[in-house]
C-alpha cells in the first residue's frame, strides 16, 4: 500500500482554495485516497484527528452536493458513505442539490426584489446563468461519459 498521505493533503489544500471549508476538503481528500470503497464518520474523525461535528458538517455537504452517498453495509450498525458513481458529472448537474437551490434562491430574490431594481438586475443574471447551465450541462456530461466509454 502506497503512502498517499502528502498527496492527500495536497488535493484538500487545492479544494480549500477552490472554496471548500478546510474540513471538508480534507474529508473528500480522504474519500477520494481512501482503501476501502465505503467508510465511516467516526473513521474519517480518526482518519482525519478532526471532530466528529465537522466530519458530520462536510458528509451532509458532500452527499447535498452530490459527491457522496451511503453506501449498503450489511451487519455494520454505523452508516458508510462513498463517493458516488459519476460524482463528478453530479457536480455539474441539475441533481446538484446546491445548484438547484441558488437557481430557485435567485427566482425568489427577483420576486421579492421587484423589477426594475438592482437587486434584481443581478440576481436575474444569477438566475439566467443557472438556467443556461441546467440546459446545456447535460449534453456536455453526456459527451464526456462517451469518450469515457471508448
Amino acid at each position: 500500500m502506497a503512502d498517499t498521505t502528502e498527496a492527500a493533503e495536497n488535493l484538500a489544500l487545492v479544494l480549500a482554495q477552490g472554496g471548500l471549508q478546510k474540513a471538508t476538503a480534507r474529508v473528500l481528500s480522504a474519500f477520494m485516497f481512501a482503501d476501502e470503497d465505503s467508510v465511516t464518520a467516526p473513521e474519517l474523525a480518526e482518519r482525519l484527528g478532526i471532530s466528529s461535528g465537522s466530519v458530520s458538517g462536510a458528509i451532509k455537504m458532500l452527499s447535498t452536493v452530490g459527491l457522496i452517498e451511503r453506501a449498503p453495509a450489511p451487519g455494520s450498525r454505523r452508516e458508510h458513505y462513498r463517493v458516488r458513481e459519476g460524482a463528478w458529472a453530479t457536480l455539474m448537474s441539475s441533481q446538484n442539490g446546491m445548484v438547484q437551490a441558488m437557481f430557485e434562491a435567485a427566482d425568489r430574490g427577483i420576486e421579492a426584489a421587484g423589477p426594475g431594481t438592482p437587486a434584481a438586475r443581478r440576481l436575474d443574471e444569477m438566475r439566467d446563468f443557472y438556467g443556461f447551465m441546467f440546459r446545456e450541462m447535460p449534453a456536455l456530461i453526456d459527451r464526456w461519459r462517451a469518450g469515457r466509454r471508448s
